[in-house]
């Protein structure tokens, strides 16, 4: 229940864009922020989240998690502006990042034996999918009989019925031995993703020098981070695992999808019901050819990379996504129905072989003990890759619209945001044949056996 409410607020509240934008008169910009203020929150608290749980109780973090959650989203329904939407949607996210990793780390110590522990985490993983075909539709069908307001409505109940059922049944649990915070380790991440996600959004309409600082404020907090985590004993982000092939693949792999995923969703949404003219259930329906595939897809991909490993589905993955956008880029797509529900099916397609691969490769070779941080970074990245990809088509597509007519302007405007995200799923193909061979494998065990017998360094380190 917490990673169906925390998945389909992202799908259902797409549809209501456009709705939204009439209602509470904002720019592109404005709703890139209603959408990424969300994804960016939860990529930049998740693993601090994790580890807290670990530290003070997973039960006891959950359960918080689900009130700010649950209480954000009835704040989300009652904003007046857009300010104070987005202030509410940061409240949301929050919480969100006290549920999924954290929900997960239930599941795994909840289940001790190891088939049944597979088949908690195959139905907790597919709500993901059923997320995917549901919001579109749901969130459709609430703004039109209802208005935009009821998509967050949905939420409430759902929460509430989890933290009643949480409180009964979920059993409290903490890890023998959590990683010790690090404050200025977080604070750089939030400082590296902020910065980064406000220049992309706000280049269109404040200019290249308003925003140079803040690009500026993001490279020296990247620095910062490769200088300063390889100091610490127990870091944010051990920058150790990136040696590992598979590892900076499948981390590079969840940012391209995610960032396809999120632009996908932002222009498909705005033209179906600003161009097209569909009404917010309409722009649902036309969205179920791409819902539907990943609903379908994501359990034979994960069946395929138990059988096969993570190399099959990521070239399916990249093969399709790759098309699905290059049919918009290259060929005008939209121009037909028929091109359009061929687009629509081959990203989904795409989409639903790309998940199960993704932490399967990011954990590969890993030991035990790493395992759920290699995780972490992974789940950080998909986070990150849908804020990049929100922030950079909205922002080519803001430029290229312009002070034209929005309706006229829209298709050519988006189309090097189409090739943006044709390029993203190149990444995927590319990465998913280089990082799945022999070489990454050896890679991916040098790592491990890094990890598992610290250095002479490290050893100091513990001393100290």
């Amino acid at each position: 229940m917490s990673l169906l409410i925390v998945s389909i607020d992202n799908t259902i509240l797409n549809v209501a864009l456009p709705s939204l934008q009439r209602d509470l008169d904002a720019s592109t910009s404005g709703l890139q922020w209603t959408i990424d203020v969300y994804t960016l929150v939860l990529a930049a608290l998740l693993m601090p989240a994790g580890s807290a749980a670990d530290r003070i109780g997973r039960k006891r973090v959950f359960m918080t998690g689900l009130v700010v959650f649950t209480a954000g989203t009835l704040l989300c329904s009652l904003a007046t502006d857009l300010s104070s939407l987005v202030v509410f949607r940061g409240v949301q996210a929050v919480g969100g990042s006290m549920l999924n990793p954290v929900a997960m780390s239930i599941i795994t110590n909840t289940f001790t034996d190891p088939r049944e522990r597979a088949r908690a985490i195959g139905l907790w993983a597919s709500v993901v999918g059923l997320s995917m075909a549901a919001g579109p539709l749901v969130g459709g069908l609430l703004v039109d009989s209802v208005g935009w307001r009821a998509v967050f409505w949905v939420n409430v109940p759902v929460g509430l019925v989890a933290l009643l059922l949480t409180l009964l049944f979920v059993p409290e649990s903490r890890a023998a031995h959590a990683r010790r915070p690090d404050p200025v380790g977080q604070l750089l991440v939030i400082l590296l993703f902020g910065a980064l996600t406000y220049a992309i959004i706000e280049v269109p309409s404040a200019g290249f020098l308003a925003v140079l600082p803040f690009g500026a404020l993001a490279l020296a907090a990247l620095l910062g981070l490769l200088v300063y985590e390889p100091r610490r004993a127990e870091p944010l982000i051990d920058l150790r695992f990136f040696r590992s092939a598979p590892f900076s693949g499948a981390t590079v792999i969840a940012v391209g999808a995610f960032a396809s995923l999120g632009g996908f969703l932002f222009l498909s949404t705005l033209y179906l019901q600003n161009v097209r003219g569909l009404s917010a259930l309409h722009a649902g329906l036309w969205m179920l050819p791409m819902a539907v595939p990943v609903l379908l897809c994501a359990p034979l991909s994960g069946r395929l990379v138990g059988a096969r490993g993570p190399r099959p589905p990521l070239l399916i993955a990249g093969v399709a996504m790759t098309a699905g956008a290059l049919l918009f880029a290259a060929f005008g797509a939209e121009r037909s129905d028929a091109g359009l529900l061929l687009g629509y099916a081959l990203f989904g397609i795409g989409f639903g072989f790309v998940n199960a691969p993704i932490t399967n490769t990011a954990v590969s070779g890993m030991p035990r003990s790493q395992a759920g941080v290699a995780a972490a970074i992974a789940s950080t990245s998909r986070q990150l890759g849908q804020t990049l990809g929100v922030a950079v088509v909205g922002a080519v597509l803001a430029a290229g619209v312009g002070a034209s007519a929005y309706r006229d302007a829209f298709v050519t405007a988006a189309r090097p945001g189409w090739w943006v995200l044709t390029g993203c799923g190149l990444t995927v193909l590319v990465l998913g044949a280089l990082t799945t061979g022999r070489w990454a494998r050896r890679t991916a065990e040098e790592t491990a056996e890094r990890l598992a017998s610290p250095t002479a360094r490290d050893a100091a380190q513990t001393r100290a």
